[in-house]
């Protein structure tokens, strides 16, 4: 059973509840509807969007059936073999006790956001805790003739049902000291992984959208195949695609009273190339129109405007789990426990448009990130293939 969270863990977690909203409130502020999920640092476990494939869905699972999945701590294996050409000192098996224990010394902690290539929302935001992959491929001794690393999950010994994903060998290998390396993991938010997110052991790929971020993993194969093997790429879409900066917003109320303030939030996502700003385009019609096409000359004139980005947390000990210290999380720096980027890199925080009192009208609004590089969403990545980033607009009316 999922676990229900008080109004004082909530807190502790930093959350809040996005949407726009247009209902008054004793102070004259515009209250929030609690129409989305929460947000915030970390999004609790049970909170996260779901998605999920297997008929039936590995998750759902229950009793025997669970054990002979090896989806249990207990049951939990992990095969280490080489196919392809690729040669490998020796085949491993590795359970879940010898992979706590290899966290011992080799443990990462990380903060991250994950998001699908094909839905246009985060489906949250955690702590994860788990092994550098670099450092399981280094139990099966030497190694050669390896160019990939393909992995999969459980799906019901099923092969048209596997999840599946790859890396080549130098993306597991080598990582910049300001990147962090895909790993194994195994903690979120300070526990073990539920089920319904990918537990016992899940992949994590930091820069990545999540179908690289393989659930139930049980299976890592070097192989000399210069191919990757993932799952999403006969369905046209990039197998290789980071992370996008971008901005998404809550759902909206379709009508403002008059005289009301008019508050609108959202979430952006800090991806491959860093985020520099959020900003917002309002533009008022005459009647509801149709979307503006990229080409439109509309956007040749428009306007925009700063957003306020939500400020990262003051006591960052009241947002991460108790035995967990802020120096322990990488990206944070080792002697202030402040982290060195914000939004955390792969991470996502709350952005807030606050547009006052309006005129009574139909209006457009429209909220875009801006990386570091000075691209515009949905630039430099406009193309559906690497992952969905389209302006999205919100189209209210302040009645008279």
């Amino acid at each position: 059973m999922a676990k229900r969270h008080s109004r004082r863990e909530l807190l502790k977690l930093g959350m809040g509840i996005g949407g726009i909203v247009a209902i008054p409130t004793s102070t004259g502020a515009v209250a929030v509807e609690a129409q989305e999920p929460p947000r915030g640092v970390l999004t609790p476990a049970d909170k996260f969007g779901n998605v999920a494939r297997g008929n039936p869905v590995p998750h759902t699972l229950r009793g025997d059936a669970l054990i002979q999945a090896r989806l249990t701590p207990e049951t939990w294996r992990l095969e280490i073999v080489a196919e392809g050409g690729a040669k490998i000192a020796q085949p491993v098996t590795l359970d879940f006790p010898a992979l706590m224990e290899l966290g011992k010394t080799h443990g990462v902690k990380f903060i991250k956001a994950l998001q699908c290539l094909n839905i246009a929302q985060p489906l949250g935001q955690g702590l994860w805790e788990g092994v550098p992959l670099r450092e399981v491929l280094r139990l099966v001794g030497t190694y050669s003739n390896v160019r990939r690393v393909h992995y999969s999950g459980f799906h019901n010994d099923d092969p048209k049902q596997i999840f599946q994903s790859s890396l080549s060998l130098t993306e597991v290998l080598e990582t910049p000291p300001w990147e962090l390396s895909p790993f194994l993991a195994y903690r979120l938010n300070g526990s073990p992984i539920p089920l319904e997110r990918g537990g016992p052991v899940r992949m994590i790929i930091p820069w990545a959208h999540g179908f690289k971020s393989i659930k139930w993993l049980q299976r890592l194969v070097l192989t000399n195949d210069h191919r990757a093997n993932d799952t999403y790429a006969d369905a046209n879409n990039d197998p290789e695609s980071h992370l996008k900066t971008a901005a998404y917003m809550d759902r909206a109320s379709e009508r403002v009273g008059k005289n009301t303030p008019v508050v609108l939030r959202g979430t952006v996502l800090s991806g491959l190339s860093g985020l520099k700003q959020v900003e917002y385009w309002l533009r008022r019609t005459a009647a509801k129109e149709a979307d503006l096409s990229m080409h439109d000359p509309a956007w040749g004139t428009a306007t925009w405007q700063l957003c306020r980005l939500d400020a990262p947390p003051s006591d960052w000990r009241s947002v991460l789990p108790a035995d967990v210290r802020p120096t322990d999380v990488w990206g944070f720096d080792p002697k202030t426990g402040k982290p060195r980027d914000w939004p955390l890199r792969y991470g996502m925080t709350g952005w807030t448009a606050n547009l006052s009192v309006l005129p009574p009208g139909l209006y457009e609004f429209r909220a875009r990130a801006v990386d570091l590089n000075g691209f515009a969403q949905p630039e430099p990545r406009p193309n559906r293939q690497t992952g969905l980033n389209a302006i999205e607009v919100r189209r209210f009316e302040v009645t008279a």
